[in-house]
């Protein structure tokens, strides 16, 4: 009995489905070609205008893409302006420097050259540049180059000896690593 049950209420359904199916294919009858063709017009519009603001879009993009390649290369060309007019000073003063050696005497252009090396030094430290302290310091490969070992009484083990050539920094950024002793 129940699967005869099972079985009516199952073909209840399908003329219930059926009858919906009528019904909405009714609803689609009565509309009137003039609103299908109305509906179409209007969807034909809607995706015209999508696509003209995609295309708008894509061209924003696309300047923006060439803006912002310009101006990288812009910045490329121009990044040493700053450091430039800084060392302009130590040029004028190394230039004064050799107009006197023939003038003057060793001590003069000794203290000449000094000059130039400390603009020169504040100049560059004005930019970031810092010397990497080595002797005394622990051997770090990240900053120091060692290239060689020495037997050392007055250091312990692994420890920079010697700078045999000195290292220096951008900020965090080692632009040449100090060349030194390590003692073993």
């Amino acid at each position: 009995m129940d699967m005869e049950q099972e079985n009516q209420n199952l073909q209840e359904e399908e003329v219930e489905t059926e009858t919906s199916a009528e019904a909405n294919e009714t609803v689609t009858d009565q509309r009137s070609r003039e609103e299908l063709l109305a509906e179409v017009a209007r969807l034909s519009a809607e995706a015209e205008d999508n696509k003209t603001r995609y295309l708008r879009s894509q061209a924003d993009f696309d300047n923006f893409r060439r803006r912002s390649r310009q101006e990288k290369d812009e910045f490329a060309a121009y990044a040493n302006v700053k450091l430039i007019e800084e060392l302009l000073p130590v040029l004028d003063t190394f230039e004064m420097a050799l107009k006197s050696t023939g003038e003057s005497d060793a001590q003069t252009v000794l203290t000449g050259v000094e000059m130039v090396y400390r603009q020169l030094m504040v100049a560059l430290e004005k930019e970031g540049l810092a010397a990497i302290e080595a002797v005394g310091q622990p051997f770090d490969p990240n900053l120091h180059d060692g290239i060689m070992q020495v037997e050392s009484a007055d250091h312990p083990a692994n420890t920079v000896v010697q700078e045999l050539r000195k290292g220096y920094k951008v900020k965090d950024k080692v632009v040449r690593p100090s060349m030194v002793q390590v003692s073993q």
